[in-house]
């Protein structure tokens, strides 16, 4: 392993007594908020880039099967970012990480970060290079229905995609690490790198030789991008870490802590993603464009599930990890941060999934209508994109639950319920997307709508058991019921009305009439929905009143 000395340090010495602190010495709430909105902006922009990264995608091979191919191939290496990446690494990592920095027990924290550093860069080259020869069994397992050139475009882009996989898992150690330190914005806007280098591919291939070949070179730009992103961060860590020593330290309690809570989370996110690989698989075996169409549906579902239920999730993990005292006094320290984080999390969430149902034809068109993206497609989306509003604030809001038994040190009750979650999703997804369209004697495409309406319900049912096992150790959050009814009454009166001004509109069909469209309905619907809180007495997040001021 790479080794460098480390010079004037001696283990477990501190530069200062441990504080005595319930919380750490930050003004109350000040903390969380500032580090919420460095999450969602830094997010924001990865996110936007994103879209416009999307919409490229959509121009250039829309619905068809390399798009189908493309997205299969790109959900398995991706298995490996989301399991060893940011979600597993941020709950078994940080909260360990951030107890010892609470303690001051600085060195020690550098030598753990050191060290799961050293176990993910062993770990992760074994399974990439298992994965590239596994490629054909892989894509057997995601992309069942496959075959033909099909198949075979899939597991070359496999093999192409894998590599870059593990570079972005590199990334989420970076990330970890700048969480804990309370440095978010340059960790959750790296991805613009990433975004950036697939647009540039995209423009400079141009499809002049065939969509076969420029799925090949997006591919290798995926991977190229993955390493800029982690090189993005990599300095701010190393002035952290420095100077940098690579050591297993497997016998280190605080290693093997983070290494004990990482197989139940590991688990937990596993079963997971093996729901989306399902789901993935089970939309195989539908038409062409199912597969692509689910694709383009979870990036625009993912927009607000980032924004408003990841940051404040990875906001608030460092800051309730950190809390020291009693049981009583930690557990009224994560009432205090779940209250707030779930009003902020609704007020954003609501509306966006209310956007996704009522005029979720105009987010798609606005975004994905152009190119080889039909009108045919963009309906086929929004049905899916419906879907995925059924569960959207329940996925959200469950972030930060999870995030607080994290929090707790507790890893295996997420998981159980996790794993009921999967259950629930795979058994209503294959029946609502397979059997359920020919009993009503529809179209089979329509099917993947069933997937994400299916993963919804299956979410609410994961919210509620987190919710309830949590009241029952740190005693009730507040109710925000009636709160939360007024911002469903008042996002759904802003869609309807900005569902009539859209049929109102005297604008002739086409892709920039789409943009049009959408540049009208949906900032009005937006507008709408805040005055019509304001009214309801319903005061905004303080970051986004801040914004106004600002204005």
């Amino acid at each position: 392993m790479w080794k460098v000395r480390r010079a004037g340090k001696v283990k477990g010495t501190v530069s200062n007594p441990p504080s005595k602190s319930v919380t750490p010495p930050h003004p109350k709430g000040l903390l969380a908020r500032s580090s919420a909105v460095a999450v969602a902006s830094g997010i924001l922009m990865s996110r936007l880039l994103g879209l416009v990264r999307d919409r490229v995608f959509a121009h250039y091979l829309g619905n068809s099967d390399i798009a189908d191919a493309f997205r299969a191939a790109f959900r398995i290496p991706n298995f490996l970012q989301n399991l060893f990446g940011e979600g597993v690494l941020s709950a078994s990592f940080i909260p360990v990480y951030a107890r010892l920095r609470a303690e001051e027990r600085n060195e020690e924290a550098s030598e753990l970060a050191e060290a799961i550093f050293a176990i993910l860069v062993l770990v992760t080259s074994v399974l990439v290079l298992v994965g590239v020869f596994a490629a054909p069994l892989l894509s057997d397992v995601i992309a069942a229905g496959f075959d033909g050139e099909k198949r075979a475009l899939t597991i070359r882009l496999v093999r192409i995609l894998f590599p870059g996989a593990a570079l972005l898992v590199f990334y989420s150690w970076c990330l970890g690490v700048l969480n804990s330190h309370r440095k978010f914005l340059l960790s959750y806007a790296a991805p613009v790198v990433w975004n950036v280098t697939m647009i540039a591919a995209f423009l400079w291939d141009d499809g002049r030789q065939g969509q076969v070949h420029l799925a090949i070179v997006i591919a290798w730009a995926s991977v190229i991008g993955s390493g800029l992103q982690f090189a993005v961060l990599l300095p701010a860590v190393l002035r952290l870490l420095r100077p940098l020593v690579l050591r297993l330290r497997l016998r280190d309690n605080s290693v093997r802590t983070v290494v004990r809570n990482f197989f139940p989370v590991f688990f937990g996110r596993g079963v997971v993603q093996v729901s989306a690989f399902l789901d993935s698989m089970i939309a195989s075996f539908l038409p062409t464009s199912a597969v692509s169409a689910l694709a383009y549906a979870q990036t625009l579902n993912s927009l607000p599930v980032s924004l408003f239920g990841m940051a404040v999730s990875a906001a608030e993990l460092p800051a309730m990890s950190s809390a020291l005292g009693s049981s009583e006094q930690v557990g009224g320290v994560l009432r205090e941060r779940l209250a707030q984080g779930l009003k902020n999390i609704a007020f954003f969430v609501v509306p966006s999934a209310v956007a996704f149902l009522i005029l979720g034809d105009v987010i798609v068109a606005a975004i994905y209508r152009t190119g080889q993206f039909t009108a045919k497609d963009v309906t086929l989306v929004w049905s899916v994109l419906a879907g995925s509003a059924v569960g959207l604030l329940a996925s959200t809001s469950g972030r930060l639950y999870a995030s607080a038994f994290y929090a707790l040190r507790d890893t295996r009750t997420p998981l159980i319920f996790a794993v009921i979650r999967v259950v629930l999703t795979v058994a209503l997804g294959y029946f609502f997307a397979l059997p359920l369209p020919k009993l009503l004697g529809v179209d089979r495409l329509w099917g993947v709508a069933g997937l994400t309406f299916s993963a919804g319900l299956a979410g609410w049912v994961e919210f509620v058991l987190l919710r309830r096992e949590l009241h029952r150790r740190i005693g009730a959050v507040p109710s925000q019921r009636s709160r939360t009814a007024k911002l469903w009454g008042a996002a759904v009166l802003a869609a309807l009305i900005g569902y009539g001004a859209k049929r109102l509109l005297p604008i002739p069909p086409g892709h920039l009439s789409a943009l049009t469209v959408g540049a009208i309905v949906l900032p009005l619907f937006g507008v709408l929905y805040l005055v019509f809180c304001r009214l309801l007495g319903i005061a905004a997040p303080s970051s986004l009143q801040r914004l106004f001021r600002r204005a």
